[in-house]
């Protein structure tokens, strides 16, 4: 049976480790400050929200919270991250998505200061982890790599295969495993022979958006399995994209849907947002 690999345990010492760097900053009169913005009224970015406030105050940052109605237009949207760009005691910003439909995400990502982008979303955070200089990562891959480093995996050298090319994880996380030196596949719906692919992973990934679809007949023996996303079936009950029954029985690690790689998501962010705020005061390298 497979070691479960405690999302919440990890990112709950992030947070810690976090909260004492932050606490170090209050020494000099410095304090991390996040701004997210809420565009309408959708249940689940409301909770995530929710949730976002209680970490910054958990890790000692203060928040400014902007909750804008669905019918806000794009140019108010566009108005208010210029305000929150130009504002020096701001250090990240994060628009909530989705957003109302008349509204383009592209512009509104566009439009936040690659300094403050701390979802990591940017063209130009993107483009500085393709190449290698300091910036932003997305902070779900961020989060997997912190999973994986803090549970005992042995990255470098190893095959890694991520099943997924979204801009938000599968891309970003295929470059993250590059540069800790795995050798990486990426598949996606057009990949030929996925389960003879994915059977090759030392470190299978998981992001396709498909309840339960990888069972243990795509998983080799011994490899490590982490499922990113979350689905919520029929009686509410949670899955991912991995039949974790199945799967459990012959990998050597496995992330749990919910209490894996979720939890990260947020430690990540936090992390980023002190990371920003230490950039700007010119403090990133003490």
């Amino acid at each position: 049976m497979a070691e479960l690999i405690d999302g919440k345990a990890i990112s709950q010492s992030i947070k810690d480790e976090i909260k004492e760097k932050t606490a170090k900053l209050g020494e000099k009169g410095i304090k991390p400050c996040l701004a997210v913005i809420l565009c309408g009224d959708d249940p689940a970015s409301t909770v995530y929200v929710a949730n976002k406030k209680k970490a910054c105050e958990y890790c000692g940052f203060d928040s400014v919270s902007l909750e804008l109605p669905a019918g806000t237009t794009q140019e108010e949207l566009l108005d208010r991250i210029k305000e929150l760009n130009e504002d020096d005691k701001v250090n990240g910003i994060l628009v909530q998505l989705p957003l109302p439909s008349h509204i383009s995400e592209d512009a509104v990502i566009a439009a936040i200061a690659p300094e403050k982008d701390v979802d990591g979303f940017n063209a130009v955070s993107v483009g500085n982890l393709l190449i290698g200089r300091p910036g932003f990562v997305s902070c779900t891959p961020a989060g997997v790599i912190q999973l994986l480093k803090r549970s005992g995996v042995e990255i470098a050298g190893k095959e890694c295969v991520v099943i997924g090319r979204s801009n938000i994880v599968g891309k970003p996380m295929s470059v993250l495993m590059l540069r800790e030196n795995a050798t990486v596949t990426t598949c996606h719906s057009k990949t030929k022979n996925l389960k003879e692919v994915c059977k090759r992973a030392d470190i299978l990934i998981v992001a396709i958006g498909k309840p339960k679809m990888i069972d243990a007949s795509y998983v080799k023996e011994g490899a490590v399995v982490i499922d990113v996303d979350i689905h919520r079936l029929e009686g509410k009950k949670l899955c991912g994209d991995v039949d974790f029954d199945s799967v459990e029985k012959v990998a050597s690690k496995i992330t749990p849907v919910p209490g894996g790689v979720g939890p990260m998501t947020i430690a990540m962010l936090m992390n980023n947002c002190l990371e920003g705020c230490m950039r700007q005061n010119g403090l990133l390298n003490e």
